[in-house]
């Protein structure tokens, strides 16, 4: 007897564990990585470098933190946290295809999302889609003695490279699982449509496409 009492017991505490873990007025603070991948489409550096000059980004991984509000047991809003920057390695592409890395970028992009999540407030595992708007935010570039020999530096007088901070629109795509009533794991993946422009200090300017795609996973604590 004593033992259907503590099992049914169990049952009943693991059935609670999971009820309203993402409920509306629920925040959850969640800590993980992301890995930053550009699809670069980069164009041709301008004269008087040779057509075909293009460049590549290399991806970048990042611990990050976060906060999901929410607003009804359907509709979170998110807020990713990067606890420190994406730095990137540029490369030559195109008819510099092999020259090495070019220079290398920091970059802090800030993010905000509104999410739907599909199925009741109580369910284990819960798919959602998610829209919003990513700010690029690129800083302390560094340019290699590979990008001044290409463009006309010379140790004395280097080219420098700078890189202008845009928008971009974000769509996402995840599942979270909710462990406990209060913790849960998550894993989503996003397509930020994002360009920019680098310049160099000869006057010389590129466009390029980035359009990140980033995975995060993450484990969640609910408050």
């Amino acid at each position: 007897m004593k033992t259907k009492f503590l099992l049914g017991a169990l049952a009943a505490v693991l059935s609670a564990g999971s009820a309203f873990a993402q409920s509306a007025g629920s925040i959850v603070v969640y800590g993980g990585g992301v890995q930053i991948r550009p699809q670069v489409d980069s164009g041709d550096l301008t004269a008087p470098s040779l057509p075909g000059t293009k460049i590549g980004v290399k991806n970048a991984s990042q611990f990050v933190g976060g906060v999901t509000y929410y607003w009804t047991d359907n509709i979170s809003i998110d807020l990713p946290i990067s606890l420190g920057p994406f730095k990137h390695d540029v490369v030559g592409a195109g008819a510099i295809d092999g020259v090495g890395k070019l220079g290398t970028v920091k970059a802090l992009p800030i993010t905000l999302l509104g999410q739907y999540r599909f199925g009741e407030a109580n369910s284990v595992f819960r798919p959602f889609i998610g829209a919003g708007l990513t700010y690029g935010y690129f800083y302390k570039p560094k340019a290699t003695a590979t990008l001044s020999g290409i463009t006309g530096g010379t140790p004395a007088n280097p080219t420098l490279l700078s890189m202008k901070s845009r928008f971009g629109p974000t769509v996402e795509l995840g599942a979270a699982y909710n462990v406990t009533r209060d913790w849960s794991a998550s894993l989503s993946v996003t397509k930020t449509f994002l360009k920019t422009t680098g310049s160099l200090s000869t006057g010389q300017t590129i466009e390029t496409t980035l359009d990140p795609v980033s995975i995060k996973l993450g484990i969640g604590y609910r408050f």
